[in-house]
């Protein structure tokens, strides 16, 4: 029986391609959005791959959601928290909204779409959780105070759930991805994105396909020794 997946924010960008990476590997595949329905659908329309709505900063709509997967799909094996946002404001601008929101998804949110998958895998002695976090996390960035610090938290949280979930058979591991060519980065004026360019030693940007192996690989049952890591997959632009 296929093993499923649920891929937080998984119908548009990075996570997008991880959907689609895990569902070849034959996993049932359960990709959540915030708001976009009309991208949704046509995600689901070109892949086959169920959709689910819900606000990943909240414990409520997170939970009920994830209790609808099951439902359907079965058991979650693996969780790719990847739902993630920016506020972008130089920290003497920021305000606490900006603060807040960021915070909300993407830190409050790994907790949130994790903690109620984390008994079942507890009690299946199995389970893979991959946290999305960010080259910014790892060095910080002009503007994204609040970012920076969600994607630094979401290492800590790795390292901690790696320790509390080894003797069940749980892994915990991390991916940050340098800049990688979305629809967002693709949208920054051509100097801006040239500017980034010239700090990446390889002289590109990512593909969402390379992140999504990264997953594929950590999600494996042949990586269960591969514990609390965090994979930099940035073209050698920050080593740690």
């Amino acid at each position: 029986m296929a093993r499923t997946a649920l891929v937080t924010g998984g119908t548009r960008g990075i996570g997008a391609s991880i959907s689609k990476e895990l569902k070849a590997a034959g996993y049932q595949v359960a990709a959540t959005f915030a708001g976009n329905e009309e991208a949704a659908a046509a995600f689901t329309a070109e892949t086959g791959i169920h959709t689910y709505k819900w606000n990943v900063a909240s414990y409520d709509e997170s939970k009920a959601g994830i209790e609808k997967v099951e439902a359907e799909l079965g058991p979650i094996d693996t969780v790719v928290a990847n739902a993630g946002i920016t506020r972008d404001a130089p920290f003497h601008k920021m305000t606490p909204e900006q603060w807040n929101e960021v915070i909300g998804t993407n830190l409050t949110g790994v907790f949130n779409t994790i903690h109620p998958i984390w008994p079942g895998m507890r009690e299946r002695k199995f389970g893979r959780v991959i946290v999305i976090s960010s080259i910014n996390g790892q060095k910080g960035q002009f503007a994204q105070a609040n970012y920076a610090a969600t994607k630094a938290g979401d290492l800590g949280i790795v390292k901690s759930l790696a320790q509390e979930g080894a003797r069940y058979g749980i892994t915990a591991n991390a991916i940050c991805p340098g800049y990688i060519a979305t629809e967002m980065v693709m949208a920054v004026p051509e100097k801006v994105r040239d500017s980034i360019i010239a700090q990446i030693p390889t002289g590109r940007l990512g593909e969402p396909e390379e992140i999504a192996r990264c997953v594929r690989f950590l999600a494996d049952e042949d990586a269960a020794f591969l514990n609390g890591s965090t994979i930099s997959a940035n073209g050698g632009q920050f080593f740690v």
